[in-house]
């Protein structure tokens, strides 16, 4: 099934590509000078599912522009969406699927409605499953860094129906007991999009970094 904002066709569902690339890049405070040419490196490394989170600057701009440069390769989602008014924005700029650090059920209702994949931030049994019930085809557990892997294989054991994609503290070292620990997937900042390398112009640096994640990944998958 597809649908279209007037930038192109895509899947109504994007769950099966999250599940399938297992990896979501997250930009944070990129500078709009330096956003197109790190996306280009995370692309050209392998990475499918990009995300630019809201409070960044120009988020809105940097989406719409990266929807035309790489649509044919990578989808391009909104990250921090906090409400129905920044899930509407998002949209509009070419948004193809939403990532919050929190659950707003008027935002999963509001991507349900417009088939757009909405993938929204929880912690408890409680939020996830509030944010199952109210059409979350996936969830974010959120923060990992501090709630650690055995949280998640607890979380797991009684909602193992439930897609959950972990976001904090991966690494190249531990990425695969994310995955063994019960994670659909998994969204990155800073370990993928080292703004430091980026502003240094180190792109290949990016783009080796990339690779490496995208390799880990499919020797997992490749062995499991």
């Amino acid at each position: 099934m597809k649908r279209t904002n007037g930038r192109g066709e895509w899947p109504v569902s994007l769950l099966n590509v999250l599940l399938e690339e297992k990896i979501v890049a997250i930009f944070r405070g990129i500078e709009d000078r330096h956003a197109d040419r790190a996306a280009r490196a995370l692309a050209d490394g392998g990475i499918r599912l990009m995300e630019v989170t809201m409070n960044t600057d120009g988020a809105l701009g940097i989406i719409a522009r990266w929807r035309s440069l790489f649509g044919s390769e990578a989808y391009i989602g909104a990250g921090t969406v906090l409400d129905l008014k920044q899930a509407k924005e998002a949209e509009a700029a070419g948004a193809q699927f939403l990532i919050s650090p929190n659950l707003d059920e008027e935002v999963v209702a509001y991507g349900a409605s417009r088939g757009l994949s909405v993938w929204p931030g929880v912690m408890t049994p409680t939020e996830i499953v509030r944010a199952w019930k109210a059409g979350a085809e996936a969830v974010k557990i959120f923060p990992m860094t501090s709630l650690g892997l055995a949280y998640l294989s607890e979380l797991k054991a009684p909602l193992n129906h439930i897609p959950m994609m972990a976001t904090g503290g991966v690494t190249l070292d531990n990425i695969a007991d994310y995955f063994k620990s019960g994670a659909a997937a998994v969204g990155m900042g800073s370990k993928l999009v080292n703004l430091d390398w980026v502003r240094e112009g180190r792109f290949d640096l990016v783009e080796e970094r990339a690779r490496a994640f995208v390799s880990v990944v499919k020797a997992y998958v490749h062995a499991n």
